[in-house]
């Protein structure tokens, strides 16, 4: 199920930003006190609960400002709550309720979205007992709230998960079928290559860049397996996103990429991997999903008798992140490969879903420790004790010792390079997590 987004929206210097740095536990949005500082939508995922979400930093709204800025402000904006699962509206206490509050409190109602109420800069108690005032929002109970002092944030954050829906509820969680994101920067041929895989037109071919708005589901069966594939807009470094349809975009793709299984990560294989490239692939690796990827319009490369080798090294090197994925080349113009993408895509799948018993992961353990001990640090010694698996999508480990603080990321990456060798594991990220003897998973 993809993580609900939350947008934090108000009029200009109500501490929005504040709040959605404190949430994200790291300073993303520049907090100033001029008004109009984050003129875009900034992203972060946070966690309260142990529920995840998406957090939606916007520009403060000002609906009769017809600046030019402002209006491109208050479009972001109002994407931003279209998109939203929850809309959490601020407003500051030591101003009370505005006539610009009114005005943006009719806009939230008209997205009929669920709605929580933060009075930010409550500092003191006379301010608390002021929340009466903002009841004639017509929004609901406000929550009183300081950022700066970081008061009732736990309260406020209640509110808002409270709103979330099931974590078992959804559309298409069915387990005998394979999502699948296609992503990538705009104009690398992903809509081509859906199109060539569905066997249908169902997207929007174009030379432009960006031509693909929103993502599409397509249900395929493929020799007995059900694919459903999500075609997405392409994402662009922040500079290069101009239009707020195409900033509206972005948070698609990414919620496609929450809710897939397999990611196929789609190079453009005469412009290489760019920076972009990384920070998108970087994504669907970070969320655990099964990856494959797609070197497209193959057919345009200089080749000679070692292109693949060498091509394939230099992906290596470029995603050095991301050894266990499968590289396959391809031109969507010719199909050239397009039918070997359902075969990586399913095996990346299996791959990602798969589960080990106890038994034999501890003897694959207890064999990589006899072929290589692990080093005394500290004038300790290492002594791995046993694991176990506790997830899969992707599979996670976690591996129990008596001194978790002396185990080596080298000695670690060690253990999970034997864990692949001994069960595959090709085509998605494994995660190992180290414990006390004593600590629960």
């Amino acid at each position: 199920m993809s993580k609900p987004i939350v947008a934090i929206v108000g009029r200009p210097n109500v501490g929005k930003s504040t709040l959605f740095n404190i949430f994200a536990d790291s300073r993303i949005s520049i907090v100033e006190d001029t008004p109009g500082v984050t003129r875009d939508r900034l992203y972060a995922e946070a966690e309260w609960l142990d529920r995840r979400f998406m957090m939606v930093d916007t520009g403060g709204i000002e609906i009769a400002n017809t600046d030019s800025i402002a209006v491109s402000i208050r479009e972001q904006a109002k994407i931003a709550i279209k998109e939203a699962d929850v809309i959490l509206f601020v407003c500051d206490a030591r101003t009370g309720v505005t006539t610009e509050d009114q005005e943006v409190a009719k806009l939230i109602r008209m997205a009929q979205k669920p709605v929580v109420l933060a009075v930010n800069k409550a500092d003191t108690p006379t301010q608390e007992l002021e929340a009466y005032e903002f009841y004639n929002l017509g929004i609901g109970e406000p929550y009183m709230i300081s950022a700066s002092n970081r008061l009732n944030l736990g309260d406020l954050l209640d509110a808002v998960v409270s709103h979330f829906p099931d974590e078992d509820e959804s559309d298409d969680d069915h387990d005998d079928v394979i999502k699948v994101a296609i992503i990538g920067r705009p104009n690398v041929g992903k809509s081509s290559i859906f199109n060539d895989i569905i066997g249908q037109t169902r997207s929007i071919v174009s030379d432009v860049a960006g031509t693909t708005r929103d993502a599409i589901d397509v249900p395929v069966m493929k020799d007995g397996q059900t694919y459903l594939f999500i075609d997405t807009a392409g994402m662009r470094r922040k500079g290069k996103i101009d239009e707020p349809i195409e900033k509206y975009s972005i948070i698609r793709t990414l919620r496609a990429v929450d809710r897939s299984d397999v990611v196929l990560m789609v190079l453009d294989a005469v412009d290489g991997v760019t920076e972009q490239d990384k920070k998108i692939a970087g994504y669907a690796h970070e969320a655990g999903k099964g990856i494959v990827l797609v070197v497209n319009k193959w057919d345009l490369y200089q080749k000679d008798e070692m292109s693949t080798v060498h091509y394939t090294e230099t992906i290596r090197k470029e995603l050095i992140f991301m050894p266990y994925a499968n590289v396959v080349y391809v031109s969507a113009l010719t199909q050239q490969r397009i039918s070997r993408l359902p075969d990586l895509i399913k095996d990346a799948a299996e791959a990602n879903a798969m589960r080990i018993s106890t038994s034999v992961l501890n003897q694959v353990v207890t064999d990589a420790v006899a072929m290589n001990q692990p080093p005394m640090e500290k004038g300790k010694h290492l002594k791995i004790l046993y694991a176990t698996q506790v997830k899969v999508k992707p599979p996670t480990f976690v591996i129990f010792c008596n001194e978790p603080e002396i185990m080596h990321f080298s000695y670690q990456r060690y253990l999970e390079n034997k864990l692949r060798e001994a069960f595959g594991f090709q085509g998605t990220p494994i995660n190992l997590i180290v414990r006390g003897k004593n600590e629960d998973n």
